[in-house]
């Protein structure tokens, strides 16, 4: 990606025999790598938001399962896959939303399963190359949706993002984020509105922390402020990433995603959706069934370890929402551009 390929992070990195981290809940005041040697220190990691990002989430998680696997006994394949099953079922009560962590455990027992007639030491060593072959496919996947969402970015053109979909959130360049380095690379002299995205911030911690490593032009600012600029005539389009997509184009993302799309279809301003197709889920006909995260009330009674609303307040913190397809343009994906109807050429590309 030229001499951006530099400012690009590496969130998730396999060293020898362990993985190791770029801890974001340190960012941005702090870079902090932490090694990871077990299937409980990745499960912890998934679920504090040590590793986040539907796509960086399905890398961790098969890592996981390797680290799960490693040291368990090498006699039966029949006890194995016992606790290969268990290994699976805990990990994916880490985050229950993003569908790339469930992908690629299944993915890791499909693997298991076509080899059960080999020793189990050399099972053990096809689920790391396994897990390694999903890490640099993101990496691929990710220039791809990057090189692929160009076309869609006007010169000049105001781009709004929601939370982070950044090289934080992936194995490399990121989904939303990653037409965003392809268009600054081209020269297309964009600037990028950042939501600050709250509870977490996300948007003012993370993406802001990628966006100016990389020198590319951006101005922060709160959740409340989009709908003015769109109606102002200052945002050309919104692009967000994704947690999980159903077959029909319903989207899951980071809560206030929904909001943005209905604001972007009042004010006329196209809405897209950076993608993998890892993340669209064809066994869910809507929306309506993806399982939505609810996390602890004390991310929104308290900020920076300050308490910001009374004791004991009664709370409600999703950690997303889910955008109807109707409001979105267009999904960005390693294939292409997938527009409307969406549950038609999600079925015509899955075929493919």
């Amino acid at each position: 990606m030229g001499n951006n390929t530099e400012t690009v992070v590496q969130s998730i990195e396999w060293r020898d025999d362990h993985v190791r981290i770029l801890d974001q809940t340190y960012l941005p005041n702090r870079e902090v790598y932490s090694d990871i040697r077990d299937v409980g220190r990745m499960w912890e990691a998934i679920k504090k938001l040590r590793i986040r990002g539907a796509p960086a989430i399905g890398i961790a998680a098969a890592y996981g399962m390797y680290l799960g696997i490693k040291d368990l006994p090498e006699n039966a394949f029949e006890s194995f896959w016992v606790e290969v099953e268990r290994v699976a079922d805990y990990l994916e009560t880490a985050r229950p939303t993003a569908v790339n962590l469930q992908w690629a455990t299944e993915r890791i027992k499909t693997t298991i399963q076509a080899h059960k007639e080999k020793d189990i030491s050399e099972i053990k060593e096809i689920v790391l190359k396994t897990a390694q072959t999903i890490h640099d496919e993101d990496k691929r996947i990710c220039k791809k949706i990057g090189e692929n969402g160009v076309q869609l970015v006007g010169k000049g053109a105001k781009i709004l993002t929601h939370c982070n979909t950044g090289s934080l959130a992936t194995g490399q360049y990121g989904t939303a984020l990653s037409v965003i380095f392809h268009a600054h690379e081209q020269g297309n002299d964009i600037q990028v509105w950042v939501d600050e995205t709250r509870p977490l911030l996300q948007g003012s911690r993370l993406t802001s922390w990628e966006l100016m490593n990389a020198e590319i032009p951006m101005k922060l600012i709160t959740d409340s402020t989009a709908g003015s600029l769109m109606r102002r005539g200052e945002v050309d389009m919104v692009i967000v990433g994704t947690d999980r997509v159903a077959a029909n184009g319903d989207t899951a993302n980071k809560i206030g995603t929904y909001p943005l799309a209905v604001l972007a279809h009042e004010n006329e301003v196209p809405f897209y959706v950076a993608v993998p197709l890892s993340t669209i889920d064809m066994n869910l006909e809507n929306g309506d069934n993806i399982p939505i995260e609810e996390r602890d009330g004390d991310e929104i009674a308290n900020f920076n370890d300050a308490q910001v609303a009374p004791k004991k307040v009664e709370t409600y913190n999703p950690a997303f929402d889910v955008t109807p397809h109707k409001y979105i343009t267009g999904f960005i994906t390693e294939k292409g551009i997938v527009e409307p109807p969406f549950d038609e050429n999600f079925k015509e590309l899955f075929e493919d």
